[in-house]
């Protein structure tokens, strides 16, 4: 009989109110709305049908139309199709308060958590998941803070508060929302959300390392010959190009996503699956990233934005063309990094970064080409391919590993074969969840094990800034351009060749 190990079982987690603030956002649409249907689905059951999700925001809304709005949402983006006695039990505990903005609207939104949770029988548990803009983070904390919203962090019942990325525009600011949020409340009450972390594969990493130990004995500069992780957009900026041009790949991507990939997938065996330790141990690779800046920075980087191009059969204008971005703009679309670890484990092993937009498909992915067999034996030529471990983290989750095999025949030819698993093959269209739904269920649990501290922000922030201080000078690194729908500059593929060798194409 086959048997299915379990380290730790999902369970209902403790009654609460969810705040979403900027609940009449796109984020809230696509994901948060969505993926708290899908906790309380009766297929699941992780959200207690006790709990109540209370939208807050500038737009004067009924709770009617709040209500109306969020089915219309979980109907086009939910994973899990709609149940009509589910989506009863979800909607009756759907609430809506406007008034973001106002003077006296968060005395209002204190009002209106203290009825629901005498209505519904719950505790003053309360999660406040910061959905708006960056600049706005600071005068809403302490603002919650001045209408006595966020409870001490050992008080009987939990105030949480989600904060979403980019958690600042530079190292500067960065450090001062870290300084408003912990003026306020403890960093164990602070969940700085990244949603890649909250992908299948991005958590499978650590049982592929650590629970294989083929893998795990192989990690290492003794094997690996370098790295490639791409996360690749097909989409331009479309309508986020007011906050794109602010922002560019580097801050947008790079701060988070990708370091934060690197991280979990180069650190080393934590002491134990505690949040503590975990943490730590990507710490310790941030703290171990050569430095990238000033004149190193023309050999190591790549920055280049789109041009106009081809998406299929789609016209796609350049990025200086879009509606939104100032006609000077030296803001970068795509990016693309050699960076290095200086620790023993990775001493001597390239590893490449890229993301950008409108590129030829959007795909994601972590390749770890392994190195050549000595040239002898069936090596002679030096043209056996490598060993290739490929993480597929979207749109189709899962991995391959390449190896090299014998073509059935009479002589001795060789050929490439791919080992290959999907997840929704091997567990099933509906099997994995969404990020937003681990992560969601992580904050009402409690569990920050998926979420950055604040020292590691603040040392991926030194890291990046280094970067943009180099950039600040366009002579030193200048913008390429790239035609919509191809895979990059030119840069980039000089930035590879440098050791030679080529991107895989994700």
């Amino acid at each position: 009989m086959e048997e299915k190990l379990t380290i730790q079982s999902s369970h209902p987690a403790p009654p609460c109110t969810l705040v979403i603030f900027g609940a009449s956002g796109d984020l809230a649409r696509r994901k948060l709305l969505p993926s708290l249907y899908n906790l309380v689905h009766c297929g699941q059951g992780l959200m207690p049908p006790q709990s109540a999700v209370l939208g807050f925001a500038r737009s004067q809304l009924s709770q009617d139309n709040f209500r109306s709005g969020a089915r219309e949402a979980v109907e086009k983006y939910s994973r899990l199709k709609v149940d009509e006695t589910c989506w009863n039990s979800f909607a009756n505990g759907l609430y809506y308060q406007s008034g973001l903005e106002q003077p006296e609207g968060f005395q209002h939104l204190r009002q209106r958590l203290e009825q629901i949770e005498r209505e519904r029988k719950i505790p003053p548990n309360r999660i406040y998941y910061l959905s708006i803009p960056p600049e706005a983070f600071n005068d809403c904390i302490a603002r919650l803070a001045a209408h006595k919203l966020i409870a001490a962090p050992d008080a009987k019942q939990f105030t949480r508060v989600v904060v979403e990325k980019p958690i600042g525009h530079d190292l500067a600011s960065a450090m001062e929302i870290n300084r408003t949020l912990h003026a306020h409340m403890a960093e164990s009450q602070i969940f700085r959300i990244d949603h890649y972390l909250g992908k299948e594969t991005v958590q499978n990493l650590l049982v592929l390392r650590f629970a294989n130990s083929i893998f795990e004995r192989l990690w290492g500069n003794r094997n690996v010959d370098h790295v490639q992780i791409t996360v690749a957009e097909a989409e331009g900026v479309g309508t986020r190009a007011g906050y794109y041009d602010h922002s560019g790949a580097l801050r947008d991507m790079v701060q988070n996503h990708l370091l934060q990939l690197l991280a979990t997938l180069t650190m080393e065996a934590p002491v134990t699956l505690n949040a503590a330790d975990v943490r730590e141990a990507k710490q310790n690779v941030m703290r171990a990233l050569r430095p990238i800046g000033g004149a190193a920075a023309r050999d190591l980087t790549v920055r280049a934005r789109y041009a106009a191009g081809r998406s299929g059969k789609v016209e796609v204008p350049g990025y200086l063309a879009e509606k939104g971005v100032a006609p000077d703009s030296r803001t970068e679309t795509y990016v693309a990094l050699r960076m290095a670890i200086d620790n023993w484990r990775w001493s001597g092993v390239p590893f490449f970064l890229r993301t950008g937009k409108s590129l030829k498909r959007r795909a994601s992915s972590i390749v770890v080409q392994f190195k050549q067999v000595p040239r002898i034996l069936f090596n002679r030529a030096g043209n056996i391919d490598a060993n290739l471990l490929t993480l597929r983290i979207q749109p189709d989750e899962g991995f391959s590993f390449d190896v090299v095999s014998k073509h059935p025949g009479l002589d001795v030819s060789l050929k490439p074969v791919r080992m290959n698993l999907s997840y929704s093959t091997e567990f099933g269209a509906d099997s994995s969840p969404d990020a937003y739904e681990r992560l969601l269920l992580d904050v009402m649990e409690g569990d920050h094990t998926l979420f950055p501290s604040a020292e590691y922000v603040q040392t991926s922030w030194q890291f990046v800034q280094g970067v943009l201080d180099a950039w600040s000078d366009d002579t030193r690194v200048p913008i390429e351009e790239y035609p919509a729908g191809s895979w990059g500059p030119v840069g980039a593929e000089r930035l590879i060749g440098s050791i030679e060798r080529e991107w895989y194409e994700p």
